[in-house]
């Protein structure tokens, strides 16, 4: 592989658009709670990347004046694009598996190994350096997710029942979105990121299609519908905003941004009633490490590098 693409050293736009796609990833799991116990998880999945590609083709058609297609005739980039294609698809199948059997709020923590993997592959990967600062914020960021969810993790490391089967698939889909993920930093040498995701939704929804069964389609509600067309929707916006965020800021720096994901979740989860949908309860501490997840990513993501 040839080195990853320089960054454009828009920080602030980098920075805005990792915290978009941890909004997005933190109201998603809500979504698909309310439609995967009617459909299905695999249907849930088709229809996040089928929605994303139905949207983003036209556009891509209609708006961008130049097309990188024809580099696709390369065989080494071609099984770039294939790779990182079936292993974000990878990524999606086991965190539904994962979310089914367990909860949105434990499904949002254990996740967070994907970013740290991510963290670790801007170090020996990309060359990036981290500062005294940046490594203080790390390991506040990294003991505040243990004390925010020393239940779950009690549970990862003593049961192994159907909850705790949920828990490894949500650790092999972290594995996979990191794979994903660094292939994606190499691909922006010679894509752009819109292309890219096109190429993986469409991958996705061929993947997903003859694992669907749609006959449970016409039980949805209205609310039910509404939450499938946000799930799509939510894809596109949230990839996008990190495919994007890529080439604007160290992949260690999105990846620091992004773990705050599970505060969203958990947020909702605590503030919003949803039927249907276990609430965490929080401690002393929980709320201690929050504090510490929100400082540490916060010192990592914005303190200076070495």
């Amino acid at each position: 592989m040839s080195k990853p693409n320089p960054i454009t050293g828009r920080w602030k736009l980098g920075l805005l658009l990792a915290l978009g796609t941890a909004t997005m990833w933190g109201v998603l799991p809500v979504a698909l709670h309310q439609v995967t116990p009617t459909i299905g998880p695999a249907t849930s999945t088709f229809f996040r990347f089928f929605i994303s590609a139905l949207l983003l083709t036209p556009y891509l058609l209609i708006t961008q004046k130049k097309h990188n297609g024809h580099k696709l005739k390369s065989k080494k980039l071609a099984l770039q694009i294939i790779a990182a294609g079936i292993l974000l698809t990878g990524n999606y199948g086991f965190y539904i598996l994962g979310l089914e059997k367990t909860s949105a709020e434990a499904t949002q923590v254990l996740i967070q190994v994907a970013p740290m993997l991510l963290l670790l592959a801007g170090l020996w990967i990309f060359k990036e350096q981290f500062s005294s600062s940046q490594w203080l914020g790390f390991i506040g960021f990294a003991l505040g997710l243990i004390l925010f969810f020393e239940r779950q993790l009690s549970q990862l490391l003593v049961e192994f029942s159907d909850y705790g089967v949920g828990l490894l698939f949500i650790i092999l889909s972290a594995i996979f979105w990191t794979g994903y993920a660094i292939i994606q930093k190499f691909l922006l040498n010679d894509f752009q990121s819109s292309e890219t995701m096109l190429i993986f939704y469409w991958i996705g929804s061929l993947v997903f299609l003859p694992l669907s069964d749609f006959s449970a389609m016409g039980q949805l509600s209205a609310i039910q519908w509404t939450a499938v067309l946000f799930c799509g929707i939510n894809t596109l916006i949230a990839y996008g905003c990190f495919a994007e965020a890529l080439a604007h800021l160290e992949a260690s720096r999105v990846s620091a941004i992004i773990a705050i994901t599970p505060l969203f979740t958990i947020a909702i989860a605590q503030l919003v009633p949803i039927s249907g949908m276990p609430v965490e309860p929080l401690t002393a501490l929980s709320v201690l490490g929050a504090i510490l997840v929100v400082s540490g990513s916060i010192t990592t993501a914005v303190a200076k590098k070495a």
